[in-house]
């Protein structure tokens, strides 16, 4: 072992003293070399300091180690290293550059990155490779100013990410990258390692990877500037064996921009094998490319972002790559969805700002670690929350409030509950809501206790809901509120009908069913219930363990008023659409915007039927015109002198033949044909008897019909939101995600659907494969796929 006395000569070569490699190694050809002494002892700075201070250049540029070559008969390894600029304070740098050769013990490198690259660690670590050396954390550091990137082939190497380069100044003029012998003879390439390829960008004309580059292309910074690069890598199976696609992007400082300096190209290997998929179009790439189609519409299905990334790039990705970029695009648009439950209690309290007498109710769980509770952060529970205009708005709705809930599509899961009321004039209009971890007991009792303290007092009042037990428990708590005569409740007859499937196959039965339940009358139940008995007496005794006052139509008393289900897809799709993909922050805020638009809008419509003079909604109206050309063919028959009382006959058109005979009373608003008590205006044989007695049918509309009643659901407006600067401070534990409620990491995301009947598929029906879409086979054993492989083989 060498001596700690003992010492190293270094050797100073400029600029230009360096040739290629030859058989006997790296040759330079400077003459009057400089030398420097070192021992053992001196540190990687002191070795620095005293080469600048021969070379009179102390403080004004920085030695990068790139590359060395062994002297085996000293055994003394040399060192080529290179000056680089030291940017000023005043964004200046000096523009002159050399070469400098180190020779030195190589007992004395405290640090080797490489076999080929000693690389002393800097303040910040540094990948290094034969070539280059970047900080992958901070970016490029201020020596780093250029990187190249060449195509490849190799299949399984993973995409190179942010700050693959060579060491160089950023405004130099390019030198051809080095080929470099070592130790052990092998030789590395002085350009970075190669992106995996694979797909490509198309031109204008649509083609897929004939993106072109050109010299002075320019990019706003790296990231944009990989992106492209990362855009256009072919998967080439000739590379190293004649391809030579190079480009390199260097940062000019002064510009702050990225620019393609050189570029060996166009890269003509690409279409001899393409894979179906490619590691390097990644959920980043994809994102920056669905990026303007989840902007226009959250709610874009990944099935649609698939075959456009696909259409686009000229490969397939993954559903699960897909969905992972879109959640990144969202994020990107709407805010991240971890910190999104942090930003909820100052919206609860700038929301209250805004709108006073706005109720928002949030419920955390406590964080545990170590077995204590962390009092600075607590997970997101539950979350309830209406608004002023929706309270104002139900007292002159429809007394019912449709319930159901629907599942979140985002990173996270949890449900979003909703009530829906309508208006006279068949609108649909959520007044509460509610952010909870799933459909359970506990979760319906916090949604309906809220519900009928803020929103619903009404007595009366009918609740349209599935069958869900939760529900169930929540209803019928005796201090829940929801007990008759307070309120009753109703099944929805499309999960009636979709639970009904599930025993019984076959869509003439369900149908069957649908028509009983919406019979107005007991004779027209029968009829139907008849039919469904002769099909099969087990559908029967399986409606009939459901209470008929629960889903049928001719039992609610008319407290339905002609509504069978809970509209909740109505409500999603046309006033929510999109929320369920949205972080949790915006879904709350967009709840208040939607319904902002949507008052604004129904409440200019109310406004001007009113101004024309109208008195009834156009709803009515055209329901009523219906019927008056249907009472011409009746007669009449009066049987008491208050005018209240009749039949009517109904015949037809020539009066030949009666089809049959309905008992009106205009004083209890009811007739046997059940029309006039179930929808709470005139039906047709009543507006005969109206007609007969000359008494104006007007009369016996329900007022929720009026005119001015649907304008008065739309009369309190909502108010703009305050910025966010100016909400008050919350100085509360922040709220944070739940984990367990992450979606899982790996695979194909799971599905929230709930199965129905319609998702079933016909037993009768053959399997086709999913590949060619032909019987017979699947895609396993596919004869394309199978042929294709053979002839590879070949």
């Amino acid at each position: 072992m060498a001596s700690e006395e003992e010492s190293f000569a270094v050797l100073v070569h400029h600029k230009g003293s360096i040739k290629r490699k030859t058989r006997s190694g790296v040759k330079f050809t400077d003459k009057n070399p400089l030398y420097i002494v070192v021992n053992r002892t001196t540190s990687y700075d002191d070795l620095v300091r005293a080469v600048l201070m021969k070379l009179g250049l102390e403080g004004a540029k920085r030695i990068m180690f790139l590359c060395r070559r062994q002297f085996p008969e000293v055994r003394t390894p040399e060192l080529l290293t290179k000056l680089v600029d030291v940017v000023s304070s005043s964004g200046g740098s000096n523009r002159n550059t050399a070469n400098v050769a180190t020779a030195a013990g190589s007992s004395s490198m405290a640090a080797v990155a490489s076999s080929s690259v000693p690389v002393y660690e800097p303040a910040a670590q540094l990948v290094a490779s034969p070539s280059f050396a970047v900080d992958l954390n901070d970016g490029v550091r201020d020596e780093v100013g250029s990187f190249d990137v060449l195509a490849n082939a190799l299949q399984g190497v993973p995409p190179v990410g942010v700050g693959d380069g060579e060491l160089g100044d950023p405004d130099e003029d390019d030198v051809e990258p080095e080929t470099i012998e070592d130790d052990s003879g092998d030789e590395v390439q002085a350009a970075g390692p190669a992106l995996a390829g694979g797909f490509g960008a198309r031109d204008a004309e649509g083609n897929a990877g004939l993106t072109e580059f050109q010299v002075g292309q320019q990019f706003q910074d790296k990231d944009e500037a990989l992106l492209s690069v990362k855009t256009y890598v072919g998967k080439c199976s000739e590379f190293g064996n004649g391809c030579t696609w190079l480009i390199r992007l260097s940062l000019r400082k002064r510009k702050g921009i990225w620019e393609v300096k050189r570029y060996n190209g166009p890269h003509t290997c690409l279409a001899t094998s393409i894979s179906s998929d490619h590691r390097s179009l990644d959920h980043s790439v994809i994102s920056a490319f669905i990026m303007p189609m989840v902007r226009a519409d959250a709610s874009v299905s990944i099935k649609v972002l698939l075959n456009a990334t696909a259409a686009h790039f000229g490969f397939r990705p993954t559903y699960r790559r897909v969905w992972m970029a879109k959640q990144k695009a969202v994020g990107i648009i709407y805010g991240d969805w971890d910190e999104s439950y942090s930003e909820i209690p100052r919206w609860v309290l700038g929301v209250q700002l805004t709108m006073p007498g706005t109720v928002a109710v949030l419920r955390t769980s406590p964080v545990i670690v170590g077995g204590q509770v962390d009092e600075s952060q607590a997970y997101f529970h539950r979350l309830f929350w209406t608004f002023p205009p929706c309270i104002e708005a139900f007292r002159h709705c429809k007394p019912l409030v449709s319930i159901d809930g629907t599942h979140l599509y985002g990173k996270y899961g949890g449900t979003l509950l909703i009530a829906i009321a309508q208006d006279g004039n068949s609108n649909i209009l959520p007044v509460a809501f509610a952010l909870v971890e799933g459909e359970n007991a506990e979760s319906w009792t916090f949604f309906l206790s809220h519900l009928r303290q803020h929103v619903t007092p009404q007595p009366g009042l009918l609740v349209i809901s599935d069958r869900h037990n939760g529900i169930k428990s929540a209803l019928e708590a005796p201090d829940g509120g929801w007990l008759p005569p307070s309120a009753y409740r109703a099944f929805c007859i499309r999960h009636v009908a979709a639970n009904f499937a599930l025993t019984f196959k076959g869509k003439d039965a369900r149908r069957l069913l649908v028509n009983a339940a919406y019979a107005k009358t007991e004779v027209e139940f029968d009829y139907w219930f008849d039919i469904l008995r002769s099909e099969d007496q087990a559908m029967c005794e399986w409606a009939n363990r459901i209470d008929y006052s629960l889903w049928t139509q001719h039992r609610d008393e008319g407290r339905r008023f002609g509504h069978m289900t809970t509209n909740i897809s109505e409500c999603v799709n046309s006033i929510l659409k999109g929320v369920r993909n949205l972080p949790v922050a915006s879904l709350v805020k967009a709840t208040y915007g939607r319904l902002a638009e949507l008052f604004v809008r129904k409440g200019r419509e109310a406004e001007a039927q009113m101004g024309t003079g109208q008195q009834f909604s156009q709803h009515l109206v055209k329901c009523i015109e219906s019927n008056l050309k249907t009472a011409r063919c009746f007669t009449v028959t009066l049987y008491d002198r208050d005018n209240s009382e009749f039949t009517v006959a109904e015949t037809t058109p020539t009066g030949t033949f009666s089809l049959g005979t309905y008992r009106v009373s205009l004083a209890s608003r009811t007739c046997d044909c059940g029309y006039f008590q179930a929808l709470h205006f005139p039906c047709q044989h009543a507006l005969a008897c109206c007609a007969y007695a000359r008494v104006n049918w007007s009369s016996y509309v329900h007022s929720v019909y009026q005119i001015s009643s649907v304008f008065n659901v739309y009369r309190m407006g909502f108010t703009p939101p305050i910025p966010e600067g100016f909400w008050p401070p919350y100085d509360g534990p922040t709220v944070i995600p739940d984990p367990n409620r992450r979606r899982a990491r790996e695979g194909r995301p799971r599905s929230t659907r709930i199965r129905t009947n319609m998702d079933e598929a016909d037993p009768n029906r053959p399997k086709r494969c999913g590949l060619c879409r032909q019987p017979g086979h699947t895609r396993r054993r596919c004869p394309q796929v199978v042929g294709s492989s053979q002839t590879g083989r070949n």
